[in-house]
């Protein structure tokens, strides 16, 4: 029996090229498990803040933050967000820019272990993503992260315990010590199977590649 290819995943809740990423993986992976000796896979998300320095009520929109972080006219960064829209029209997500509010997303990563530890990760990293940019759904404080972690399938109580009690800050501080060693400076960032790094959102054609790529490895040793 060969083991299953391991695929760790850098991303960050606030991230739209992650969310984009992560519905064309799993789309590559439906391919993928058509096939006649089809791919054991486990996948599992790890901790990365592109804006930890952002308040957790921030005041302004999506645009205002963009403007002011990178310096750049608000001409411009409403462009970007309408290409972003449309590639992530084309992954089958509806982002709603004019609805999301920009938050600090140390809290739904802790929420994510927590959900790791439930063995709940999949279903809650979804449901973060989906709230964040598709709902207009608040996800950096504490109150709502319940409730969300309750939609996921979730104890409201367990998961406000270790929201409150910040047990699981130790572990999003690992994943973002290991992205560091891995040199990882931008997300998504794909670790398959601890040998090879993808970067970016790649079509679902590349990530099923890889996948039947590193299982006919598997298999061959």
């Amino acid at each position: 029996m060969t083991d299953a290819i391991k695929i760790d995943i850098w991303s960050d809740i606030a991230c739209p090229w992650c969310y984009i990423g992560k519905r064309n993986l799993e789309k590559g992976l439906a391919e993928a498990a058509t096939d006649e000796d089809a791919p054991i896979v486990e996948v599992t998300f790890h901790s990365f803040e592109l804006s930890p320095d952002t308040p957790v009520d921030f005041d302004g929109d999506e645009v205002d933050f963009l403007a002011g972080r990178k310096g750049m006219p608000r001409e411009r960064v409403t462009e970007m967000l309408e290409n972003v829209t449309g590639v992530a029209a084309n992954a089958g997500l509806e982002y709603r820019f004019d609805l999301l509010q920009h938050t600090n997303t140390v809290k739904a990563h802790e929420l994510l272990h927590f959900a790791k530890s439930q063995g709940l990760q999949r279903e809650m990293t979804e449901r973060l993503m989906s709230a964040y940019f598709t709902e207009g759904r608040h996800v950096g404080r504490v109150d709502d992260l319940v409730d969300l972690a309750a939609e996921a399938g979730l104890d409201a109580d367990a998961a406000r315990e270790a929201l409150e009690s910040s047990r699981h800050l130790a572990d999003v501080r690992a994943d973002q010590a290991q992205a560091q060693a891995y040199g990882i400076q931008g997300v998504p960032f794909f670790v398959i199977d601890g040998k090879y790094g993808v970067s970016g959102a790649q079509p679902p054609e590349a990530f099923a590649q890889i996948t039947r790529q590193v299982w006919a490895e598997k298999q061959d040793a």
